[in-house]
């Protein structure tokens, strides 16, 4: 029989030591603390570990060590500066692709090792971004596709905005029945899709129907929510205006996207449920009123960004105040890739508390995505997503937009930080 500290003198083993520790469970700071990898995985989480001389150190001195973030809000593969409802005329699937590549890395190095990506304007780009990652050819985030949204004709997402004789014949994201929603999330899933994203109201950075009006029908939504729930997946919904948001949730989906319009009779549901979270996304007002016509969003969605905008704060202050659990998502793509922490500086503006932040961008976000077994939290036998900042966030949550070292699956990608 091999002995087990054979086994562990034979394992790739690396021990990383830092200042403190927040775990992403919510407990209080480990100080100092140590953790211990064999691989890709984490062994041993304490203040002291005894190490063997084979045994890698990367001591990140008085910094900060966390679980890898984890954003439920995402979209890679889009071009900085082109509104999503040019790109059907102005790109390509191709472009698309690389885009994404490079938005991916920058969202790695930003310290978010996982994304639920909600949808490209090219569908199932993000299937073959997922693929690439995952076989080593590209650096970024772990992620969980949706593929191709699903939209009303009409509505949010329709991406036939254009004359009635112009067409995008790649793009059939449009249904209007029970029946045509249960093979639009058939032919995600087939096509690679891990989840599925409808747009349940009419949103704010698109034509069609007003943020608040409900674009599908409780029997529609009801209809995406069984058949992916007979696949053993879950729905996303975009909803902005209360009755969607209430339709959603009686319907079973998974996730309220940015949930503008989120009343009490919704808060005081979700408090009860427990199966269905709100995942605001604040930050994109500040960068929709301050850069909205740089980045070529038209006039008029800018207006009704400026219409939600006080109906999101108030929906958000009105959840915290009931303690139901918050997502973490930040709708990237909307703001700058790379820049996903400015939303934990936002809600901290509205009260939330950094160990509540970073909570949500780590052990619940996994939860949600059913992933809590893997990441998530720095734990023995989850994987190792790890990364640091120099300062202490409790203190000051702005340190998570200064992220130095990242760690995903044992691996480094950035290191500014360790004694060598």
């Amino acid at each position: 029989m091999i002995s087990l500290s054979l086994i562990l003198a034979q394992s790739n083993l690396t021990v990383i030591k830092a200042g403190r520790l927040i775990d992403g469970k919510g407990t209080k700071p480990l100080i100092p603390a140590m953790v211990l990898l064999d691989g890709k995985t984490i062994i041993k989480v304490a203040k002291k570990i005894k190490i063997s001389n084979d045994t890698k150190i990367i001591d990140l001195g008085d910094a900060t060590l966390l679980p890898g973030l984890i954003d439920l809000h995402t979209h890679l593969c889009s071009k900085p500066g082109i509104h999503w409802e040019d790109e059907l005329l102005r790109s390509n699937p191709a472009e698309a692709a690389l885009w994404g590549a490079h938005n991916a890395k920058l969202t790695l190095l930003a310290g978010f090792t996982t994304c639920r990506e909600m949808g490209p304007t090219w569908p199932y780009v993000d299937v073959s971004l997922r693929k690439a990652i995952d076989e080593g050819a590209i650096p970024g985030p772990r992620l969980f596709v949706s593929g191709n949204y699903v939209s009303a004709t009409g509505g949010a997402g329709d991406a036939r905005q254009f004359s009635i004789y112009v067409d995008v014949p790649t793009v059939r994201n449009l249904t209007d029945n029970p029946n045509e929603i249960i093979k639009a999330v058939r032919t995600n899933f087939k096509h690679g899709a891990d989840f599925i994203k409808i747009l349940a109201t009419g949103a704010v950075l698109s034509k069609g129907l007003p943020p608040g009006a409900q674009q599908f029908t409780d029997e529609e939504i009801g209809a995406a929510v069984n058949e992916a729930n007979r696949w053993g997946r879950t729905v996303a919904a975009h909803a902005h205006g209360a009755e969607g948001i209430l339709a959603a949730i009686r319907s079973g989906v998974r996730t309220i996207d940015h949930g503008s319009f989120l009343n009490d009779e919704a808060i005081s549901i979700l408090k009860i449920t427990r199966n269905t979270f709100y995942v605001p996304t604040l930050y994109t007002s500040d960068v929709i009123s301050e850069s909205g016509v740089k980045n070529g969003i038209p006039q008029s969605q800018i207006e009704r960004e400026l219409y939600v905008r006080n109906a999101q704060t108030n929906g958000f202050k009105n959840a915290l105040l009931a303690g139901i659990p918050i997502g973490f998502g930040t709708d990237s793509g909307v703001i700058p890739h790379g820049d996903n922490a400015h939303e934990m500086e936002v809600r901290a503006r509205y009260g939330e508390k950094p160990m509540s932040i970073l909570v949500s961008a780590t052990s619940l976000n996994a939860k949600i995505i059913g992933w809590e077994d893997k990441i998530g939290s720095v734990e023995v036998g989850k994987w190792a997503d790890l990364i640091a900042v120099t300062g202490n966030p409790l203190k000051d949550i702005k340190e998570m937009q200064r992220v130095r070292f990242v760690m995903k699956n044992g691996e480094v990608y950035r290191d500014e930080i360790s004694k060598h």
